[in-house]
């Protein structure tokens, strides 16, 4: 059985160099990377040939459309969000499936508009979102049958201002910011625990209070859901934690049951102490996390000739939950 070929499309998001890492040590995979773009991007921003060749990947396209020429049978698309459909479209036609970074798009009418060009093109369309594979979340739906009916959940994805790609609060390039980048991690795994049950009401609230100087974009954001059957939840989705703070910041879930409660906390897996010479806070982590379940999902889709999930369907619901909490925001009503 032949290595499948499969391409990462622009290394402008951060999350690309892990995906490679873990794809070059598969002896059934073929790797290669495009990054055209990496010339424009600000002094000090990592990109290109050297970066690519730095992370071990030796097959390296000037250009998307060489890439695709290559004939993968995947790949992922690691753009700024707003040029996410234009790559997607582009994978498609060229008869490569496609799984696109979080979230899918930046408006509703590009997610349509790329789940209608995998479908023309007959190539699966999935969204990368990695904490849907973690263990932690694996156990907490395990401990669903044991909570009752779930009357509320409370989930908080807390970040620091992202750092190392200045497009992460460009508005143009991102489509928002601590809303955009944080709110759908948790809308997916609620869309997932629900079945895909979309909210009936989205509230949300923004401010500019962490970091405003800074960036143009929001950088707090809560965003308050209500669900068919009254179910109610919350998520917290700033970029609220310190630039010193020891981690870039965390994921947390909680569900409320008529039966019991349960957390779940996806970075959990750490050791924590303390450094001596800097005076401050250590921390260690390890565990699986859920990107390499993640990327196996993908690969293993292709293999089989099955539908990938979260497919695209998924990523759309929860890029409709991000648009009705900055159309709540801009009106001051849910959505």
């Amino acid at each position: 059985m032949r290595p499948l070929r499969i391409g990462v499309l622009s290394l402008a998001h951060l999350h690309a160099a892990g995906y490679l890492a873990l794809l070059s040590g598969r002896p059934d995979v073929e790797v290669a990377v495009s990054d055209p773009d990496a010339a424009t991007r600000p002094p000090g921003e990592s990109g290109g040939r050297a970066f690519a060749e730095q992370l071990g990947v030796g097959r390296y396209f000037d250009t998307h459309q060489e890439l695709l020429d290559w004939g993968p049978d995947g790949v992922i698309v690691c753009s700024e969000n707003s040029r996410h459909r234009e790559l997607t479209e582009l994978a498609a036609a060229a008869g490569a499936h496609v799984l696109c970074e979080k979230p899918m798009a930046t408006t509703v009418a590009d997610g349509e508009a790329m789940i209608a060009a995998c479908a023309a093109a007959g190539v699966h369309l999935m969204i990368a979102y990695p904490v849907r594979f973690s263990r932690q979340f694996r156990a907490l739906q395990a401990t669903l049958p044991a909570l009752g009916r779930v009357v509320a959940a409370a989930g908080t994805n807390n970040g620091q201002l992202p750092g190392g790609r200045s497009w992460f609060s460009d508005a143009e390039l991102a489509g928002g910011g601590a809303v955009m980048d944080h709110t759908v991690h948790l809308a997916d795994l609620l869309d997932c625990l629900l079945s895909g049950a979309e909210a009936e009401s989205v509230h949300a609230v923004t401010n500019r209070m962490i970091r405003g100087d800074d960036v143009e974009v929001e950088t707090g954001g809560l965003v308050s859901l209500s669900y068919p059957g009254g179910m109610i939840a919350t998520i917290d989705c700033s970029w609220s934690v310190p630039q010193h703070y020891p981690t870039w910041g965390g994921l947390t879930l909680r569900l409320f049951g008529e039966d019991g409660i349960a957390d779940m906390d996806a970075f959990a897996q750490a050791v924590h102490g303390f450094r001596a010479s800097t005076r401050g806070p250590l921390r260690f982590d390890f565990g699986e996390g859920g990107d390499g379940p993640m990327l196996e999902e993908f690969v293993s889709a292709i293999r089989d000739g099955r539908r990938p999930q979260p497919d695209g369907e998924s990523g759309l619901r929860s890029l409709r939950v991000v648009a009705r909490a900055y159309e709540s925001a801009r009106t001051g009503v849910p959505a």
